[in-house]
């Protein structure tokens, strides 16, 4: 059979969409999927003639690539045809942008689960190795489990056993009120709370550190928002601890002594002389808002409840050890110290040590509110369920874990039947979806943590920089 003539041109690459309209085709990565290829060395920054030192590609990449292509993700998600997970070069998957935006615009009004991600680590313990199922057993430790954060997440479509990656910021830019609700105005397409694991469990202590006050991080590295956290202990065994905040009477200056003198002699530091010490035991929380010196100890599973922003951390003392690439790993004594909060010390540490509040009990629920700082944007909640209990998003958008029992089941408007999420697993549920109800599977009480943004702080005058433009 003769076919008549025809012409097809074809552009590609970083910007095509910039030229005239046709059908238009964006092959997707996850950013963890980034991150390895970097390592490979197969990869480039934008602009780039050749492949730079993986730390140097990711930090242009964190500040300058990916803030580039997500505006540019999210000016075309509506006029994109053909979405691709460009994962395995050998077998592409495809989705129709019109079946995936109906698949994000389902996902954005019920709830939802991301693909977590693994990670290696110098301090790294062996209990996410050994708990987790389908986890390469060949990795030495495995010191963080990504469960929600969402900048580097991806989000998983299945349609008959196939199975198709997108990253999950497509939500954000498909339909951010949707997510963010009555919040939206305040983080625009940013999702602001941030849930990981910390596993130290045969493991190391994490190094001292600190996080950078709000103006610090908006003026030195252009973030909205900085990262205040807490540390809620997952599993724990008898000798964990947390250091947090300073000793009564502490000296600045000699304490910076200290630390000048272990990074340029390779001396040890007596870091209890300078730093309290804390037991930790399953179901603490400790609050760590930016300015306190921090760092979670050997022997534990911390479950890290914060603000996004999640690689500005300012290393005071990692033990004298180096990392998993046998380099040193960095100290910058410069940025925390100019950020360390001397204030927290003393007495003053113990409102870093959170009491549970009981706020209901009947025979279906028991809710303890676990008070966060008044730094905090966010609230905490511990459920432990014996039955089924409603639940309203009130306009925020929810951050879920299973934190015991046998597991638990979401029931919501929208859903053909109810999602069911197993311990240790995390799961969000959009402002937009209104009401849910969680239901505890098995015979033994089931516990869930649930964290959500807190009204009140964003009503605050002093609090208003966070509104973005």
């Amino acid at each position: 059979m003769d076919f008549p003539p025809a012409s097809t041109t074809i552009i590609y690459g970083i910007g095509a969409f910039l030229f005239a309209d046709g059908y238009r085709v964006y092959i997707d990565l996850p950013k963890n999927e980034i991150q390895y290829r970097s390592r490979a060395g197969c990869l480039r920054n934008i602009g780039a003639r050749s492949a730079d030192d993986p730390k140097a590609q990711y930090k242009r990449m964190y500040f300058v690539d990916w803030p580039a292509l997500n505006r540019h993700k999210a000016l075309h998600v509506r006029q994109i045809d053909l979405f691709a997970d460009g994962q395995d070069p050998a077998l592409p998957r495809f989705i129709a942008g019109v079946d995936a935006r109906a698949a994000f615009d389902r996902l954005v009004h019920t709830a939802f689960r991301v693909r977590p991600w693994f990670e290696p680590g110098a301090w790294g313990g062996q209990w996410l190795k050994s708990h987790i199922p389908g986890l390469a057993q060949d990795a030495p430790n495995y010191a963080w489990s990504f469960e929600m954060i969402a900048p580097e997440q991806g989000i998983i479509l299945e349609d008959d056993g196939a199975l198709l990656e997108l990253s999950y910021d497509w939500l954000q830019y498909h339909d951010n009120r949707a997510v963010l609700g009555d919040y939206a105005a305040n983080f625009g397409y940013e999702f602001p709370i941030r849930f990981d694991f910390l596993d130290t469990v045969g493991g190391g202590n994490l190094s001292l550190q600190c996080h950078p006050r709000p103006d610090f991080i908006r003026e030195q590295f252009g973030e909205h928002f900085t990262q205040d956290e807490t540390y809620y202990i997952f599993a724990a065994e008898p000798a964990a601890f947390v250091h947090l905040g300073f000793q009564p009477g502490i000296d600045p200056a000699d304490f910076r002594t200290a630390l000048e003198a272990s990074q340029g002699e390779g001396s040890p530091v007596a870091v209890e002389r300078y730093v309290q010490r804390h037991p930790a035991q399953v179901g603490d929380l400790f609050l760590i808002p930016h300015g306190a010196p921090h760092c979670s100890g050997a022997g534990s599973v911390v479950l890290e409840i914060s603000a996004t922003p999640y690689i500005f951390t300012f290393k005071m003392y990692d033990w004298l050890r180096l990392g998993l690439d046998g380099l040193p790993r960095p100290i910058n004594l410069e940025r925390a110290f100019a950020n360390l909060d001397f204030s927290l010390a003393g007495d003053a540490v113990q409102a870093l040590l959170s009491q549970p509040v009981l706020v209901h009990e009947d025979a279906a629920c028991r809710i303890e509110q676990l008070p966060t700082h008044a730094k905090h944007f966010y609230d905490i909640q511990r459920l432990t369920l014996r039955g089924s209990i409603d639940l309203r998003t009130d306009g925020s958008p929810q951050v879920l874990m299973a934190t015991a029992g046998s597991g638990i089941t979401l029931e919501a408007a929208g859903l053909d039947a109810p999602l069911r999420f197993h311990v240790a697993e995390t799961f969000i549920v959009p402002a937009a979806c209104g009401a849910f109800r969680l239901s505890a599977l098995g015979s033994e009480p089931a516990a869930v943590i649930r964290a959500y943004l807190r009204p009140a702080w964003f009503q605050r005058e002093e609090n208003q920089w966070l509104t973005l433009d």
